[in-house]
């Protein structure tokens, strides 16, 4: 089995990877590719093979994948340029004739009317289109993409959206990477799609609430209206277009959107999925600001 894993040397990719090697797949059975080879130095010295391509240079990504491979293709984290970046990775795996393009999606799918999910709605349209065996991997919100806030949070003693009462279903990225490993090693994903969450779902006010008794630091939340979180945002050199996004998530949030505790997380990779303490506690702990830890 080759197994093709996009975006591997970022926060999830590495995790994909160290979870396809737990399942047994052989690192030379496994491809890593990469925009900078630097990064992969360690995949490649462990043997994993490492092909260098940019989802921008549609030609690099040329014999990166295989006839019958699996591949991930990792959404990338350029807002507003992935349709054609992803376009580039699709167009590459339909002309190899893999045997499965698994996409890390957002929660929701075609349900998610806010704006950063019409990229990911608009790249499983074009694997729908590219007549690739697929698999959606509908990821709800990494825990970490709060936690990693945390040094500005213990500053300040406040946590601030505009979610109002708004619900998080996160897990780990950890949860999320093991998932994808199930996906890619088992049978019987094909055409499918897997709304992915949390266990439990949360609400920023529980979040500061968990900050502050792990940390021993007075944090609370602050509910602001979105006009203003956004002067905030842009404030501290947040470019105003991706303000905007981040300021309409929370508003989807607050509608509910990514609420959803669907339990196929959990399913597939046959455990409970990460509880929001312990990701706090972990990152409190790596800043040196966990109550109690010597």
């Amino acid at each position: 089995m080759s197994i093709a894993v996009t975006g591997a040397t970022g926060h999830l990719g590495r995790l994909v990877i160290a979870d396809l090697l737990e399942h047994g797949v052989a690192p030379g059975e496994i491809t890593a590719v990469v925009r900078d080879p630097d990064k992969a130095a360690d995949l490649a010295a462990g043997g994993v093979r490492v092909h260098v391509a940019d989802y921008d240079r549609p030609e690099t990504l040329k014999d990166a994948f295989a006839e019958g491979d699996r591949v991930l293709l990792i959404s990338g984290n350029d807002v507003g340029r992935r349709i054609p970046q992803h376009t580039a990775v699709v167009e590459a795996a339909a002309r190899a004739g893999v045997a499965q393009l698994a996409y890390t999606g957002i929660l929701g799918g075609p349900a998610a009317d806010f704006t950063l999910g019409d990229e990911h709605r608009a790249t499983e349209e074009l694997i729908l289109s590219s007549g690739v065996p697929y698999t959606f991997l509908r990821n709800g919100w990494y825990t970490e993409v709060y936690t990693a806030n945390l040094p500005a949070v213990l500053e300040h003693g406040v946590v601030i959206g505009n979610a109002g009462e708004g619900r998080v279903a996160s897990a780990s990225r950890a949860d999320y990477a093991a998932a994808a490993a199930v996906v890619l090693t088992g049978e019987g994903h094909d055409s499918r799609a897997y709304e992915l969450s949390g266990d439990t779902a949360w609400s920023f006010a529980e979040y500061a609430a968990t900050v502050a008794e792990l940390s021993g630091q007075p944090v609370a939340y602050q509910n602001i209206s979105g006009a203003e979180r956004q002067e905030i945002l842009t404030g501290v050199g947040v470019p105003a277009a991706f303000a905007a996004v981040l300021v309409d998530v929370d508003e989807a949030i607050g509608r509910g959107r990514l609420a959803g505790t669907t339990g196929e997380l959990s399913q597939l990779t046959g455990r409970p999925t990460t509880p929001l303490r312990e990701t706090v506690a972990l990152e409190l702990r790596a800043l040196g600001a966990l109550k109690g830890d010597a």
